[in-house]
């Protein structure tokens, strides 16, 4: 019976069987926690992300106490996890560069095991971490600057000029690629100069302009009325003596971005002999140089009319004749910031302040109403509730009591023109 016993080749199934339950018990026990695990993590994750999105508006604002405090207060409101023990978020607020930041979260968690105690292990330690950056994207923002007379006074002209200079700076540096960001420059007084390079474009009305700008055959009479009126012949000068200057369109075309059409004179602007023509306006560039010398080119002078500031600056982020911007897209943020130092004084029409701010109010509300965000700044002078009233909310107005104040509002601008994205 030994001998047979030796002899037998027949696998003994059962010693095999229970000698293999250990591991196999092991392994099924650490997949179950280990799914458990997974489960906190992914959760781990989503509050974290969640989390340094809701803080990334204002954690500039905030001491590093505050901010660890912010992202645990955050991330346990939408983190639920009564398995998960021992969670801890730390948070490192950086500046890459001017005008952008970037808020890194990591959050630690432990999963105390249930099965794979048997195995050894008695907990499972997580960690998980995101990064929010804010910065510019992809932007097009109109400067509607006021250049009239009074912009002399009290250092305005020269504080705006290096304001504008370093806000330039801080755009430039912002972008991610050339053309990521682009600017245009409307300086106003009565008029805007759509400079004398367009003197033969289809969108300039002249019919005014010739009937004031000219010669009679007798040099009795000055005006086209009265030359024509006394048998003359009235010579309308060359264009080519144009200075550049537009007034307001007609109404209600003066508050809106129509695009104008040749012969269709409500839709066109007029040109206009402005004694007082500020200096020509630059549509939407990304030429850094370029728009650093029209800054510098500006020069007070003439009357305020804050209206046409305003419609050419819409006009120059409009993705139609004349300025032809580029299209709307989900991924660009269309902005205007308008500075002014004073009341309303003179448009095409009237000299009433009361007259004029009714047609700026309106002309704030229509660009508003296409999703364009507005910037005021009131310099010393000037209707403060007109101006509120045209922000797109009260934290977008600014008042300056001296000018040396306004390279730290236009900073303050450079910072808030932001987008949120999660680092992938």
């Amino acid at each position: 019976m030994l001998s047979r016993f030796f002899r037998d080749r027949r696998a003994g199934v059962a010693p095999l069987l229970a000698l293999s339950l250990i591991p196999i018990m092991g392994a099924v026990a650490a997949s179950i926690d280990y799914s458990r695990a997974s489960a906190v993590h992914s959760a781990m994750q989503s509050g974290l992300d969640a989390a340094g999105l809701m803080m990334s508006k204002n954690a500039q604002t905030l001491s590093q106490a505050q901010l660890d405090q912010e992202a645990t207060d955050y991330f346990k409101a939408v983190f639920n996890h009564p398995e998960a023990s021992n969670v801890a978020v730390t948070t490192t607020l950086t500046q890459p560069s001017q005008g952008s930041y970037q808020l890194a979260l990591t959050g630690t968690a432990t999963v105390n095991t249930v099965f794979a105690q048997v195995l050894g292990y008695s907990q499972v330690n997580l960690s998980a971490s995101t990064q929010i950056v804010w910065g510019i994207k992809k932007l097009n923002l109109a400067l509607v600057l006021d250049n009239t007379g009074s912009m002399a006074q009290n250092g305005k002209m020269d504080a705006l000029k290096a304001a504008a200079h370093n806000l330039l700076s801080t755009l430039q540096a912002a972008a991610k690629t050339p053309g990521d960001v682009q600017v245009s420059i409307v300086p106003f007084a009565l008029d805007v100069n759509v400079n004398t390079s367009n003197v033969g474009a289809n969108w300039i009305d002249w019919a005014d302009w010739e009937t004031k700008n000219g010669t009679c055959s007798s040099t009795r009479y000055h005006s086209k009325s009265s030359c024509e009126s006394n048998g003359k012949v009235w010579t309308p000068a060359s264009h080519s003596t144009w200075n550049g200057c537009v007034m307001d369109r007609d109404q209600n075309n003066d508050a809106q971005n129509t695009a104008p059409v040749a012969g269709s004179t409500s839709t066109m602007f007029p040109a206009n002999q402005a004694t007082a023509c500020p200096a020509a306006m630059m549509p939407l560039t990304y030429d850094w140089t370029a728009l650093n010398s029209k800054i510098d080119a500006m020069t007070p002078t003439g009357n305020t009319n804050i209206t046409i500031g305003l419609a050419l600056g819409w006009q120059t982020l409009t993705s139609t004749a004349p300025f032809n911007a580029p299209a709307a897209a989900t991924d660009l943020d269309k902005v205007i910031i308008l500075l002014t130092d004073g009341e309303n004084t003179q448009n095409r029409w009237t000299t009433s302040s009361t007259s004029i701010d009714s047609r700026t109010t309106l002309a704030c509300n229509n660009i508003k109403a296409d999703n364009i965000r507005i910037y005021t700044v009131r310099v010393i002078d000037g209707n403060a509730s007109l101006l509120q009233s045209c922000a797109t909310k009260p934290s977008m107005y600014y008042d300056v009591s001296q000018a040396d104040q306004l390279a730290g509002v236009f900073s303050a601008i450079a910072q808030n023109l932001a987008n949120l994205r999660i680092v992938e």
